[in-house]
């Protein structure tokens, strides 16, 4: 009988396996296939120093361990987790069909309701597009549009596409580890062996050594796999597109006790810029970090600063690494990626890749470059970092400009004279538009002096003794257009099962000027690499023992210029040098060779030999030893490192001894016990004298620490330790400072209805030796702690979350920029009449057709150090949830008919004091100590909520802000009684009474901001009926008044008498009208004769009206067009007093997808 089943492939009986893969990148794919968890384990490498992916089968390295190749041993299920189930080939189900199912077409029922039709392809998202118009603005267009979509095309052509569109691009919040983008337009096509990914695409290349990156990027991306032969597969990739930013690395100065927030800087040193979302990696002693709130940092990726979370206390023996991409549109840039491999047979396996980018020298965006400015960049050549160009355009005069007047000037007792720049508003004299930027203090001729609406002001400064007083300069700094290529090509042959040699030589070509023709002698660079493995198994086979030798050397020339970082992140410390970017590029050759013996039991013991030369300046030799072993259940993981280190006028050591025990007690409730003590001492002398060099240092640690079984959801741990460090004082290495710190954590998660995350560290450090330091003790502590409940069947749900630490806080400016009408938040109101734009003339708009001006915050270069404390819940108590109310009486039937919510939201900064504020409610908002406060607490009481009958609420809202600006603090309270009862006298006719009282302040600590202070105490009143007939009528009508007095300023005061009316009708089910109309009677009265309409109090009691009359109507349409398709036609109109009638239209159409 024949067999009519294909032929099985051979598959392993056993899912374990283990692998020996090289350490190039912070990712190691290991398996195609998704790893059990639990399984993973890697000779010689601690479980902490990675984080795996068990369904992609894959581990992200925390810190890279220091040997170049690790052995992974690990257990895989039969399938990938997460892989797209095809059952059968779509081909043969789409065309194999014999004959067409019959599906009669009944009139009508072919015709569809649906305006948008993408047939078998799924769906989903929303569409929209507005227009408004009036005689007080001029004609603003608003859209949107979110689509997602996912299918099959043709002939099982795989879809995926997602756009969105929005009219303000935004970027996410870096709070989160998982980010949802704006502004995202996406397509995706697959079929059986290529893949076409067309929009903004991430393309992240791991597979080399010299070409490796992530670039986020708009453009077009085509990766193919072909079967050349029987045994040759070639997998290709090609890619063209439009650069979304720039690469760059900050190395960050760590603060004592300091979580942040720390700025950023561009390649160019630029300071406001914006944070490509998710391409940050942060590090922290070489330690790779996890963005989000209840991870290790979070990071504002519009403003570009990073916060450190209480998982990691800062203290100025961090080291701190940042790599990130920023948006950089100086000039449009684009990018072509190549690479292709062929795998011959899996002996042998060839790679080629080209990378350019390029910046097109006639196209710049963010700059605009006349003769002369290209002419200057011609002649500057590579010196790239003197690019300053003085700038004076002149520009015509309007209100919302700040412009300088050109003026000539003597000074030095009459002996000099020079031509300056004075900021005037005169439209005679005021004909300079500048830019300033920071030469440096000392270097420049100008100070700021005062922020305008529109930005800062500067004002010159006599210069005392030919010496410059300022630090500014009126002048840019051109951005020059670069060029970068690499070009590798990858060798791997495996001589055998045991035997492997992999080659690389790669070229790179970067030019940093491309206007100029001149220093083109040092862009072009090259670099090789080659390494040999062998495996070699030694005695029995059960015990899996084998013998693992390295052979590696490297050459990279001073003039080559990789996309990224090349090496771990902490390389060059490693050998004694300071972090990069700071060390000068030469001709560099690393000479490496290894030898290990490993089990199957992961024990390991390894030696490793490595040579790094700097051209002939730097000599380093480094002998390594890594030895890990599990001897009756006590684990060992220790290293020893010796290097020796000869450069042209230095010499020295870096010795690194790290040895490393703990324990699992499963007579203890699996308890882990564990030690650690490690020592770095660099000691790097100079030649000439005996000194010992700046950067030298040593420090001794000791680590003790508790923990309970990892594997419980009720878990705890407790870790000590103690740093002592020594700094250099003439020929020797002084103890410096000695700091211990206790570090606790708990998560309690066993229970669903109570969860507890508690961590925190509290820390000490002491001066031993003044002479050495300048650094004062310091007493610091950070803390989080997290509380959720839902008990009683929700009876009670809320939480708690309380955290406190130090960081610091910016002065910030803020500046007013003018936006179509409707797509701002304030409006300009001109108290004195001057025609100028003045900070303190902006308020918050109360018509839509008002808000022209958003205010944009910049951060200055002015931190105060600040303890900071955040203190929030929520509580919701509804008895309802436990008390059936149709089944209750008595007292019973009364508790089930309340509900109570309350939340409080603190989160402030003070003056650093002690250790920590742990009181978040200590400090007035009237306190000097106080810098910055954002606090919200309301209070909610419904009686009654669920009755068609009767009930009523009780509202109270209090929110104080308080915020840190250059000319100095800012404060605003606002509290707000209401009370709102509501009586359905019958099914068509209803009773609402509603009543408000409160406070509304504002003030600001700077006299010139003193006409924005004010005290409004505020009273209101509201009676309304209303009559609904059935579900498409409803008409209502109501009586308001209100009083207003400000405690402050001239006194004064405001009364109101409204009536308001609205009325709605529904056509049918698919269309409805409505109209509202107010008219309000106001009397404003104040302590001044003639009562002054144009202030801010003035302003929010009339609530932008005019005293006397008011008349304020509304007309709506909104009609449903089909299933998914919604017009709406709006008119607005106002007659504030006196003034003339106010028109606003607007047309809207929405499509739900």
């Amino acid at each position: 009988m024949a067999d009519a089943q294909a032929q099985r492939p051979d598959t392993p009986l056993s899912n374990l396996r283990r692998k020996t893969l090289p350490v190039i990148n912070d990712t190691l794919q290991i398996d195609s296939l998704s790893i059990i968890p639990n399984t993973l384990s890697i000779t010689g490498v601690p479980d902490s120093t990675y984080t795996p992916d068990w369904v992609n089968g894959r581990l992200i390295w925390k810190q890279r361990p220091p040997q170049q190749m690790v052995t992974v041993t690990y257990r895989v299920f039969s399938i990938r987790l997460n892989a797209t189930a095809q059952r059968m080939n779509y081909d043969s189900v789409i065309n194999f069909f014999i004959g067409k199912p019959y599906a009669p077409e009944f009139a009508g029922a072919s015709q569809s309701n649906d305006f948008f039709n993408f047939g078998n392809i799924n769906y989903n998202g929303s569409f929209g597009r507005a227009i408004s118009f009036g005689n007080n603005q001029d004609a603003v267009v608003t859209s949107n549009l979110n689509l997602q979509l996912s299918g099959y095309l043709a002939d099982s052509i795989e879809m995926a596409a997602a756009i969105t569109d929005n009219n303000i691009p935004i970027q996410p919040d870096g709070t989160t580890q998982q980010l949802n983008e704006f502004d995202r337009i996406f397509l995706q096509f697959k079929k059986n062996n290529w893949q076409l990914s067309l929009g903004d695409i991430d393309i992240r290349q791991q597979e080399s050594y010299f070409l490796t990156f992530y670039k986020r990027l708009q453009g077009i991306a085509f990766e193919t796999k072909t079967q050349l032969g029987p045994h040759i597969t070639n997998t290709s990739m090609v890619s063209g597109s439009i650069a979304k930013g720039k690469f760059t690395r900050n190395v960050i100065t760590a603060l004592e006790g300091n979580q942040g927030p720390y700025r950023l800087q561009g390649a160019n040193n630029e300071f406001f810029f914006i944070v490509l979302a998710n391409t940050e990696r942060v590090y922290i002693d070489g330690e790779l970090m996890q963005r989000g709130e209840d991870q290790d940092y979070v990071i504002n990726y519009n403003t570009a600063e990073i916060t450190f979370t209480p998982r990691q206390m800062i203290t100025k023996d961090k080291r701190i690494v940042v790599e990130f991409e920023y948006a950089d549109r100086n000039y449009l840039n684009s990018n072509i990626y190549l690479t292709n491999e062929t795998n011959f047979n899996d002996k042998l396996k060839l790679r080629i890749g080209y990378f350019s980018n390029a910046d097109a020298k006639n196209s710049p965006i963010n700059q605009t470059l006349d003769a002369d400015q290209k002419r200057f960049l011609n002649e500057l050549g590579d010196n790239t970092g003197q690019a300053f160009y003085p700038n004076a355009v002149i520009d015509t005069f309007s209100v919302g400009k700040i412009l300088y007047a050109k003026i000539d000037t003597v000074y030095n007792g009459g002996l000099d004279h020079d031509s300056i720049y004075v900021y005037s508003t005169d439209p005679a004299q005021a004909r300079y538009s500048l830019s300033f930027i920071h030469v440096g203090e000392g270097n420049g001729n100008y100070v700021p002096d005062l922020n305008g609406a529109n930005g800062k002001v500067y004002r010159w400064v006599e210069p005392v003794n030919g010496e410059k007083q300022g630090a500014y300069e009126p002048a840019v700094f051109l951005v020059t257009p670069k060029k970068q290529q690499l070009m590798n090509l990858g060798i791997e042959y495996t001589f055998s099962e045991k035997t492997v040699i992999n080659t690389e030589v790669a070229m790179s070509n970067y030019d940093i000027n491309t206007f100029s023709s001149r220093d083109k002698d040092n862009d072009k660079g090259y670099a090789a690499r080659v390494q040999l493995r062998n495996t070699q198994p030694l005695g029995k086979k059960e015990k899996g023992l084998k013998l693992i030798t390295n052979l590696g050397y490297e050459f990279v020339q001073d003039k080559f210029k990789p996309l990224e970082r090349l090496r771990n992140v902490e390389f060059s410390r490693d050998w004694g040098l300071p972090l990069e970017p700071t060390i000068t590029p030469v001709d560099e050759s690393i000479i490496t060779a290894a030898v290990q013996l490993a089990d199957n039991k992961s024990n390991s013991l390894k030696y490793q030999f490595t040579s790094y030369n700097r051209d002939k300046t730097f000599t380093g030799i480094r002998n390594a030893l890594f030895h890990t072993q599990t001897i009756r259940g006590w684990r060992f993981n220790n290293q020893f490192s010796y290097s020796t280190i000869n450069a042209t006028s230095e010499k020295g050591y870096f010795l690194r001894p790290v040895v490393d025990i703990s324990r699992q007690f499963p007579a203890l409730w699996n308890y882990v016990l564990g030690a650690n003590y490690a020592v770095e001492h660099n000691e790097i002398r100079y030649k000439s004298s005996d000194t010992i060099t700046p950067y030298s240092f040593s420090f001794t640690n000791f680590q003790v620490y508790l923990k309970s079984n990892p594997a419980r959801p009720n878990k705890w741990g407790v870790t000590w330790f103690t740093r002592t460090n020594a700094y250099p004082l003439g020929t020797q290495l002084a103890t410096s400072d000695r700091s211990r710190n206790l570090s606790v954590f708990a998560e309690l998660l066993r229970s669903p209805k109570h969860q507890v995350r508690v961590t925190s560290t509290y820390r000490t450090l002491e001066i031993l030796n003044t002479a050495v330091t300048k650094q004062q003790p310091d007493e610091s502590m950070i803390g989080r702690a997290e509380y959720q409940v839902n008990e009683w069947k929700g009876l009670l749900t809320g939480g708690i979350l309380y955290e406190v630490g130090a960081g610091q806080e910016q002065k910030r400016d803020f500046a007013f920029l003018e936006v179509p009408a409707g797509q701002g938040e304030y409006t300009w109101i001109d108290y004195n009449n001057d025609g100028i734009q003045q900070l303190n003339e902006f308020e918050v708009a109360l018509f839509q057709d008002q808000a022209r001006y958003i205010r944009i915050f910049t951060p200055s270069n002015e931190f105060v150090k600040a303890n900071y404390n955040t203190f929030n819940y929520s509580l919701s108590i509804s008895p309802v949830a436990v008390i059936s109310p149709a089944n209750a009486k008595g007292m019973a039937r009364f508790l089930s008919r309340i509900n109570y919510n309350s939340s409080l939201q603190i989160s402030k900064k003070e003056v650093a004091q002690g250790v920590v504020q742990f009181n978040p409610f200590s400090v007035p908002l009237n306190d000097t100590s106080l810098i910055t406060l954002n606090s919200s607490f309301i209070n909610t009481f419904s009686f009654n909520r669920a009755s068609s009958k009767w009930g009523f609420d009780i509202n109270n809202a209090r929110t104080s802000n308080k915020a840190l600006l250059t000319y100095g603090h800012e404060t605003r309270l606002l509290d707000d009684w209401s009370v709102r009862a509501r009586w359905n006298i019958s099914r068509p006719i209803g009773l609402e009474l509603i009543g408000r009282k409160g406070k509304n302040q504002l003030t600001s600590d700077n006299p010139k901001f003193g006409n924005r202070n004010y005290k409004i105490d505020q009273y209101a009143a509201e009676p309304r009926i209303t009559f609904t007939k059935g579900a498409n009528f409803r008409l209502s009508a109501g009586y308001k008044f209100s009083d207003r007095k400000n405690q402050e300023g001239s006194g004064e005061r405001s009364t109101a008498h409204s009536l308001n009316s609205d009325v709605k009708y529904n056509i049918l089910q698919n269309t409805s009208i409505s109209a509202k109309f107010t008219y309000s009677n106001i009397n404003f009265t104040s302590n001044d004769p003639v009562p002054n309409l144009n202030t801010p109090s003035a302003y929010i009691m009339l609530e932008g009206l005019q005293p006397g009359r008011n008349f304020l109507w509304t007309l709506d349409l909104t009609k449903r067009l089909s299933n998914n398709l919604e017009m709406n036609i709006q008119y607005e109109g106002r007659k504030p007093g006196e003034t003339k009638i106010i028109h606003t239209g607007r047309a809207s159409i929405r499509a739900l997808l």
